[in-house]
């Protein structure tokens, strides 16, 4: 079972940066996806970014060239930096992940969350204009 702990969210004002942290328990897989997904009140979640274990990274059309999604393996942490903030970006975030038999290929994994399996808690992110 993989355990996912988000951590970082707070206030920001639109323009500025904030960047969330994704502690995951250690877990052994050779494939696997990792994502940062969001859900503002009265929406549906979405998805924000992924990650697979290449490090071929996805992104929402949405965050396109303002937010980054990175690992850093030898602490089992994934980040995500957002830039350039708007108050459409307010959400709780979730740090997801999904696990793959055995190996596969580069491919970029979704930014569904139908496609995950593991969820963290979520970090609230407010964004004031």
């Amino acid at each position: 079972q993989v355990q996912l702990m988000e951590s970082g969210g707070g206030p920001v004002q639109a323009g500025g940066s904030l960047r969330l942290s994704c502690a995951a328990s250690r877990f052994t897989a050779n494939t696997y996806c990792m994502g940062w997904f969001r859900q503002a009140p009265g929406k549906e979640r979405e998805g924000v970014a992924s990650i697979n274990n290449y490090g071929t990274t996805n992104y929402a059309d949405s965050v396109k060239g303002r937010f980054t999604v990175s690992p850093d393996n030898a602490k089992n942490t994934l980040y995500l930096q957002m830039n350039s903030m708007k108050p459409e970006d307010a959400a709780t975030y979730y740090c997801a992940a999904k696990i793959f038999p055995g190996f596969l290929g580069n491919v970029a994994c979704p930014v569904l969350p139908g496609n995950y399996n593991h969820w963290g808690q979520g970090t609230q992110v407010t964004v004031s204009s």
